[in-house]
């Protein structure tokens, strides 16, 4: 699962694998290291009904409902965003699935969905 995140944009981009993880397990999780500290990163099924996004104890948590979860992850559609809100301030959340890159690169990507423009 890729990472992005952009002045109030966060984007999460998921492998075919990390897919199927979050069909069946409803989580799928990362982390870097910094040094002795690390940054989690993870989406979960949640039980709402709206997707939602807290940042604490150094994890960015992503709550999609099942609802949402279970038409992305059993279907050809590519990703789905929301705008989470925060008192004043929003959000905007992206969730797609990951495709390969039409130019090659050094990176494996056996494991991403083929590039519908290839």
């Amino acid at each position: 699962m890729k990472l992005r995140i952009q002045g109030n944009t966060l984007r999460l981009r998921l492998s075919k694998t990390d897919v199927e993880t979050f069909a069946e397990n409803g989580l799928v999780k990362e982390h870097i290291e910094f040094g002795s500290n690390s940054l989690t990163y993870l989406i979960e099924t949640s039980s709402g009904n709206e997707v939602t996004a807290l940042y604490e104890m150094n994890t960015i948590r992503i709550g999609v409902p099942e609802s949402i979860k279970n038409k992305w992850t059993t279907t050809d559609q590519v990703g789905f965003d929301a705008v989470v809100k925060h008192g004043d301030q929003k959000l905007d959340v992206l969730i797609e699935k990951d495709f390969q890159c039409l130019v090659p690169r050094k990176e494996d990507e056996s494991d991403l969905y083929a590039n519908p423009r290839a």
